[in-house]
């Protein structure tokens, strides 16, 4: 595996859903509810969600994630034959308030305190995200939050990448792009920017055009592939 830096990153986007929030934390946290049918849930939602976004695209009928969100949940509860109105809104109120993955504030803290750039870049809705981040308490740490609302498609149509491009002014070369969804770090890397895979799931590699520049299994690495000379672990950002 190819460890060594990337040079001439002068901004980091990261990918929100499985990359900086732990998706399955809303399930999560209806544990006891749910009993042995939570990791089936969260599994089911996970992947009809994604594949609500790539259908709805190709008959081009966009919905913002919210409703696919929803809707994804409610096609798991009913194939998993959980039902109640009231379950399905807690787990939607939920996906509002997710869990970060412990490492990223403190890696977006040395990114900023070093000077790059930082964004958020989701097929999530502005509200969802704008809810998300502020629940983490992450606002102050990121330059934009981009929602492929913007543009009106989902990934991974090469005009939600163009967006990151656009609105942080930076070259898609000068981009280190972050996602721990192996066929948005391939759609990313076919775009043109350079990719960091975050290949927490321990994914296999894609059979799509584009390939990651770097793969890691924590964004904990991040810091020491894109930044000059790398960044001491033990480094304290100074970040207002």
């Amino acid at each position: 595996m190819n460890e060594s830096p990337l040079i001439g990153i002068h901004a980091c986007v990261f990918d929100a859903y499985g990359t900086v929030f732990d998706y399955a934390s809303a399930a999560a946290r209806c544990r006891e509810e749910l009993g042995d049918k939570f990791v089936p849930l969260n599994a089911l939602w996970r992947e009809k969600q994604l594949q609500y976004t790539w259908l709805r695209g190709l008959q081009g009928r966009h919905a913002d994630f919210w409703v696919v969100t929803g809707d994804a949940l409610s096609f798991a509860m009913e194939t998993l034959g959980l039902s109640g109105g009231a379950l399905h809104e807690r787990l939607m109120n939920l996906y509002l308030r997710l869990e970060t993955f412990p490492e990223v504030l403190p890696v977006l803290g040395r990114l900023k305190a070093a000077g790059l750039k930082t964004a958020i870049l989701s097929n999530g809705s502005p509200d969802m995200l704008q809810k998300t981040v502020s629940n983490a308490g992450m606002g102050h740490l990121l330059d934009a939050i981009l929602s492929v609302e913007e543009v009106g498609v989902y990934k991974p149509h090469p005009k939600v990448y163009q967006l990151a491009v656009d609105r942080l002014c930076v070259a898609r070369e000068a981009i280190s792009f972050q996602s721990s969804n192996a066929w948005d770090a391939y759609a990313a890397s076919a775009f043109g920017m350079r990719v960091v895979w975050c290949n927490r799931y321990g994914q296999r590699p894609e059979h799509l055009p584009g390939k990651p520049d770097r793969e890691v299994r924590s964004l904990a690495e991040l810091p020491r592939l894109v930044l000059p000379g790398g960044a001491s672990e033990d480094q304290e950002p100074h970040v207002a």
